[in-house]
């Protein structure tokens, strides 16, 4: 241990002799103490209860809307209106129908079946035993996420229904936001019988605060982070619990030729334009060169009305005159925003080779009425979600029918796609005999 430090009250080594890391330390080490003590307490909630608390959240947090705009709008003031950060503050932003989306999404939520004490199977060994899997919930679920305040009600609904305490750390862009989100929820859920500790939020902006949550394995049984570059970056130098990453969606279109080219142009435009700050927005899209010709240009018109900035290979600015050309760095790259990577492609291996090399295993799409290449791209090309002739923007817990989802998880451990409830539990083994004794 370095001169200066001594092994703290989080039984990580940390450099006591500054008091304001001591106070630090101190203020997160009871924040998550409780939380794991009201796990136990959590756990073993009737669903009956949580979907009475679940509803509860949801009125509440309809009742004060007015109190969140306006702490949304100190924190879009703070953010400032630079022309480089639209695309966050989109994803900043609320307003009363994005309040109203988030109260309906918890509704949703309780309306789910409850994952916590279903038994997938039992079967009986010779001896007579009867084992059985029963699905239990996590424990206690760190949650660290950047910008988008609705994050802070999914999540809570989300390890709430599926028997988890969460303990929350928004960016400091959303602080005011998601203090007033999680502050109102966590009133509702407590006066509806869920334990105090249940639902944690950390309000205070140090980042400090993030490398030290990242190694409260005594108390946190796993890590559930959103983010950009940066953060992934710091998980992975900090974390001592295991992580299930939601990272960068770098997602491709791959227009086939045989694509219903009026279908490609509707898919390819709400891939891009729907909502170009989401995770799941088409990034590159990549064309096969025997229908180039006749489908960029029409679709570039589309694009490039709806205020989409093309960056193209050369074939592609030689169809679109109005289209930069890209660099090598435009392919592999989440613009969160109106641009787009185009790129024209021999064939469907050149498409799934470019997608292997630059894409970030998150969400890819082919446009083709040939069922052979539709079947090779679903086996070959390796993502959360794969899809056929549909938009992207579909990878979601609520259009897949799980309900509100915690993440888009892009890891292969555990859970891979959006995560909703069954994949905020595990399994445990119960046993049961008669005096069954092993020989």
């Amino acid at each position: 241990m370095q001169e200066g430090q001594q092994m703290g009250k989080d039984g990580r080594s940390g450099e006591w002799g500054d008091p304001d890391r001591q106070e630090m330390v101190s203020y997160l080490v009871e924040l998550v103490r409780k939380a794991r003590q009201a796990s136990g307490k959590l756990a073993s909630l009737s669903t009956t209860v949580k979907n009475q608390a679940l509803l509860a959240m949801a009125e509440k947090l309809e009742a004060k809307t007015e109190e969140v705009l306006e702490a949304n709008r100190h924190d879009l003031e703070a953010f400032g209106h630079a022309a480089d950060k639209k695309a966050m503050a989109d994803r900043l932003r609320l307003t009363p129908q994005r309040i109203a989306e988030m109260a309906n999404g918890i509704r949703e939520v309780a309306k789910l079946p409850d994952p916590v004490g279903s038994m997938s199977s039992m079967w009986t060994r010779p001896n007579g035993i009867r084992v059985g899997r029963v699905r239990v919930p996590i424990g206690v679920i760190g949650i660290i996420y950047e910008s988008r305040p609705n994050v802070t009600a999914d999540s809570v609904a989300l390890c709430l229904k599926s028997g988890n305490a969460c303990v929350l750390r928004g960016g400091s862009e959303a602080i005011r936001s998601n203090t007033a989100i999680a502050a109102t929820l966590s009133e509702a859920a407590e006066k509806a019988g869920v334990p105090p500790g249940a639902i944690t939020f950390i309000d205070r902006p140090d980042r400090e605060l993030v490398p030290l949550l990242l190694q409260q394995d005594r108390f946190i049984d796993l890590i559930i982070p959103r983010g950009g570059a940066s953060l992934m970056q710091l998980i992975a130098e900090h974390a001592t619990i295991p992580v299930v990453k939601h990272d960068a969606g770098v997602c491709h279109v791959y227009v086939d030729l045989s694509a219903d080219l009026d279908m490609a142009h509707a898919i390819c435009v709400n891939a891009k334009v729907q909502r170009p700050s989401t995770c799941n927005a088409m990034e590159t899209l990549l064309v096969h060169q025997a229908v180039a010709r006749t489908f960029l240009p029409k679709l570039a018109a589309s694009l490039l009305s709806a205020g989409v900035e093309i960056r193209g290979c050369p074939k592609t600015c030689q169809l679109v005159p109005d289209a930069k050309p890209a660099s090598e760095q435009d392919y592999g790259k989440e613009f969160l925003d109106l641009i787009l990577a185009v790129k024209v492609v021999k064939h469907l291996d050149e498409a799934m080779d470019h997608i292997a090399q630059y894409g970030s295993r998150h969400t890819e799409a082919i446009v083709t009425s040939d069922y052979g290449r539709a079947m090779r791209f679903l086996k070959e090309v390796d993502a959360s979600a794969v899809l056929v002739n549909a938009s992207t923007r579909l990878n979601d817990g609520y259009q897949f029918g799980l309900g509100a989802e915690i993440g888009i998880s892009t890891s292969r451990i555990h859970a891979r796609g959006p995560m909703g409830l069954e994949e905020l539990t595990c399994s445990k083994f119960v046993v049961l005999g008669s005096g069954q004794l092993r020989t």
